[in-house]
């Protein structure tokens, strides 16, 4: 559903085709960023080294870590015998392994995202959100990458620390035009983006999905769930007040950015907010069932690190 929007931040309007966020802003985001680590307890940058992450994988020739009892289905290879024959039952070894921490950032940019009605556009508080995140992650010697999905998705291999968090800032404040209405839906296009996450992003990565999850079905249910196996994954849901409480425009005329068709509706008959709270429940609903975290960002919030502090 698109209503009239208003573009840039703080209620200033903007041009299409001006960048999504401001040089200053991007540096205020990367100012509070700093305060968002404070908030979180973490440590400074140069008290973390490689290593000092526990790894997801098990193996041979890693540094050892400790041992644990033996549980169906572990690699009998990394078997702890000398601890197995002193305590009369099977242990196994765990290993520390030498790797950086990875933060994979997949933020949509699509039709849904590309509308507000109050300060900013939905794409716009989602990239504040990117940035913010990444920015914080920088400070914990992270590594940091990202997907845009928009028309023609762009990839953004990690880089480390604030290298990655800066080509982050870059591409996501590119221009963020109203995508045409003659745009073909491709149902099959988010289960892709799905899959490629799986396929490439490593066993323990953290993973922050950006959206409005106006494209989440049921079908997206299973691949969200191998996703949450195998990576910390945090779902932050971007949303317009429109979108929580359809204001009284009378009889008003909607594009569905989805199904690309137009139609009219009479704002003034009761119902609308209640079912508008039930396509926002059924979504947390969904991605509940699939073991994700969620958390709501409303595109009118200027101070995020209330909201992030948790989640850093």
């Amino acid at each position: 559903m698109n209503l009239p929007f208003r573009r840039g931040g703080a209620g200033r309007a903007a041009h299409p085709t001006s960048p999504l966020l401001a040089a200053d802003e991007i540096a205020q985001l990367a100012a509070q960023a700093e305060l968002l680590g404070d908030l979180h307890g973490q440590r400074e940058v140069h008290d973390h080294h490689a290593g000092d992450w526990p790894s997801a994988w098990l193996g041979r020739g890693l540094d050892y870590e400790e041992s644990r009892p033996y549980a169906a289905g572990d690699d009998i290879r990394d078997m702890d015998w000398r601890t197995t024959a002193r305590g009369g039952r099977a242990f196994l070894k765990i290993y520390r392994e030498e790797r950086q921490p990875i933060l994979h950032l997949a933020v949509d940019r699509g039709a849904s995202l590309r509308f507000g009605t109050r300060r900013r556009l939905k794409a716009a508080q989602a990239a504040r959100v990117a940035i913010l995140l990444a920015f914080a992650a920088a400070q914990d010697n992270t590594a940091v990458g990202a997907t845009l999905w928009d028309r023609h998705d762009l990839e953004l291999p990690p880089l480390h620390g604030r290298a990655g968090a800066l080509a982050l800032a870059e591409a996501i404040a590119a221009p963020c035009p109203p995508l045409p209405q003659t745009t073909p839906t491709e149902p099959l296009r988010d289960l892709d983006r799905l899959a490629w996450l799986d396929a490439n992003l490593p066993r323990g990565a953290r993973l922050v999905l950006v959206s409005d999850f106006a494209w989440l079905e049921t079908s997206h249910e299973a691949p969200l769930a191998r996703l949450a196996e195998r990576l910390d994954v945090l779902a932050a849901r971007i949303s317009d007040p429109a979108e929580r409480a359809l204001p009284d425009l009378g009889l008003a005329c909607f594009h569905d950015s989805s199904k690309q068709g137009v139609s009219w509706l009479d704002t003034r008959q009761p119902g609308h907010a209640e079912r508008l709270r039930q396509q926002l429940n059924q979504r947390a609903e969904r991605l509940a069932r699939a073991g994700i975290r969620l958390i709501d960002i409303a595109s009118e919030v200027d101070d995020l690190l209330p909201l992030l502090a948790h989640h850093a």
